[in-house]
């Protein structure tokens, strides 16, 4: 299968308001806590695991790190297979709304300045203007954050794992998922039984055979993945990984193709691939004694092949004749959305097919099993595998619709009109000061800058609130401040997924966002953007 969606998504923190006695008033800051959001990229199963020879019967995120919302989806959705769409009331937990709060300054009355609901929003010179995002919050005194000294740089996104690393064919990494050495394991046990019917003669070396021919089938698994890699790869889309599991495989690809032609032909490479290993495997068995250990092999790899390829081309969602009918009604509708929906709810009557169809089919005998062999054990493991079938296909149709989804309220997302308004401070600058600046101006971010006002770092709001108010005065910004990277500079004209891509590539809780001249215009923070895309997923379709 392959598997193709959206890009990465910030954490975001909790906002909590704390009221003081007197006249002292004061604001708090989000918690350096957060939750994952989002939902996740699609699967594919490549198809159902081949049992019977020829012949016979038969991974806690880290506060300052940046979320994939694809990722969350994902897990929301129970770890199945979903595709691209999005489905009416996908979880995607998000931050608490923030209550209404004052600016404080360095912590006393005198220091208290406008609050920044009141005061004029735009870049850090004001000589731009642009919306204020919901719920703004100035820089505050106290909050249920932790945070304390220098702030430290934020970790880099380790590499995609999901098993033991086998390789890296054409740059994209193969893992081997724990799970298939169960089925690797069930598979030698089954087909060993059934080599006893066919080669009795082989006692118990029918069992090493059986292993071979495990790992050959994965093997041709890998072949239909790596199809829809080289694919996905001419047509410049990400890979993010190859998985061998339990069901198959998944090529987890980062991005949907741009038209309903690439959707077609990178969804159709798969299976073709499989048919064309399966007429392969046919021609070599003609070139072998039938009733041999290569020509059962070769028979039992033609077949399993064929399964793989038939299996994947049942037009429903998340397999790759879903995709393929996705990309056919997209076309005919100029509607990706219309395609998933129409591609989602054959799949979920596919899997209710499944469900009974299966069973009855076995008990019928039109899949070759004889009625002696018929009943008791071989029932309940047909209708086991029937219902695990039902539910990856079920689940994944729905997580296609909610990959759809997200999709469609990405370009929602746009850099400017969710950045803060900056105050530029020096580094040798104390805390109260920038932060009475910060208040007067309206402004909810610093940014440290050195004698040219060139830009040099950004003071996190969660080490801000880990400084007693009394300590202020005598803590300068620099110490609290994160060092910039170019990764961690924005264009402002940026939105949707290139976005998302963009602090996905470098996790961070801040980052300086400039126009296209090196201007300063502000500071995104990833708690912000968090809040807008759950906003957005939660606006009907």
């Amino acid at each position: 299968m392959d598997e193709s969606g959206g890009s990465g998504q910030p954490r975001s923190g909790t906002d909590e308001a704390t009221e003081r006695h007197g006249e002292q008033r004061a604001s708090s800051a989000p918690a350096a806590g957060a939750t994952r959001s989002g939902p996740e990229r699609p699967e594919h199963p490549t198809g159902p695991t081949p049992t019977a020879a020829p012949g016979s019967s038969e991974a806690a995120p880290s506060p300052d790190r940046p979320h994939d919302p694809t990722d969350s989806a994902h897990e929301a959705a129970t770890h199945s297979d979903p595709s691209s769409g999005a489905e009416d009331g996908a979880e995607v937990p998000g931050a608490s709304p923030d209550q209404a709060e004052a600016p404080a300054g360095s912590g006393s009355p005198d220091e208290a300045g406008p609050s920044a609901q009141d005061a004029p929003h735009g870049p850090s010179d004001g000589a731009h203007p642009r919306p204020e995002p919901e719920n703004p919050r100035t820089l505050a005194h106290s909050g249920t954050g932790a945070g304390t000294g220098k702030a430290q740089p934020p970790r880099r996104g380790r590499e995609p794992g999901g098993g033991l690393l086998m390789g890296r064919p054409f740059g994209v990494p193969v893992y081997v998922a724990p799970s298939w050495f169960l089925v690797a394991a069930l598979i030698t046990w089954v087909f060993g039984g059934q080599l006893d019917r066919v080669l009795p003669e082989l006692g118990a070396l029918r069992y090493l055979v059986s292993l071979f021919f495990a790992v050959a089938f994965y093997a041709s698994v890998l072949v239909h993945e790596l199809a829809h890699t080289v694919a996905a790869l001419r047509f410049k889309l990400p890979v993010r990984r190859i998985q061998l599991q339990f069901f198959g495989g998944v090529s987890e690809i980062e991005k949907e193709a741009e038209t309903p032609g690439r959707e077609f032909v990178l969804s159709f490479v798969g299976p073709l691939l499989s048919l064309v290993l399966s007429g392969l495997f046919y021609l070599a068995m003609l070139a072998v004694e039938p009733g041999t250990v290569p020509g059962v092999l070769l028979a039992g790899l033609m077949i399993s092949n064929l399964i793989v390829a038939a299996f994947n081309l049942l037009p429903g969602l998340p397999l790759d004749g879903g995709r393929m009918l996705r990309a056919v009604v997209w076309k005919i509708t100029g509607r990706p959305m219309s395609g998933t929906i129409a591609a989602a709810w054959v799949g979920r009557a596919l899997a209710v097919s499944v469900l009974i169809g299966l069973p009855l089919l076995t008990q019928s005998g039109a899949l070759g099993a004889t009625q002696d062999h018929v009943g008791g054990m071989d029932t309940v493991t047909d209708a086991l595998l029937a219902a695990i079938l039902a539910a990856i296909i079920w689940t994944g149709a729905g997580n296609s619709l909610r990959m759809a989804r997200l999709r469609e309220h990405l370009p929602e997302l746009r850099a400017r009109s969710l950045t803060r308004r900056a105050v530029p401070v020096e580094t040798s600058t104390p805390l109260s000061e920038a932060l009475r600046r910060a208040n007067e101006a309206g402004a909810r971010a610093l940014v440290v800058v050195d004698a040219d006002g060139e830009p040099l770092s950004l003071v996190r709001e969660a080490a801000i609130v880990g400084v007693p108010e009394h300590r202020r005065p005598w803590v300068a910004v620099s110490g609290l401040a994160q060092d910039l990277t170019d990764g961690m500079r924005v264009s402002a004209e940026l939105a949707g997924e290139a976005l998302l891509d963009t602090l996905r590539a470098t996790p961070a809780t801040e980052y300086l966002v400039v126009e296209d001249s090196g201007e300063i215009y502000g500071v995104l923070s990833a708690a912000d953007v968090e809040r807008a895309f759950v906003k957005a997923m939660a606006r009907p379709s």
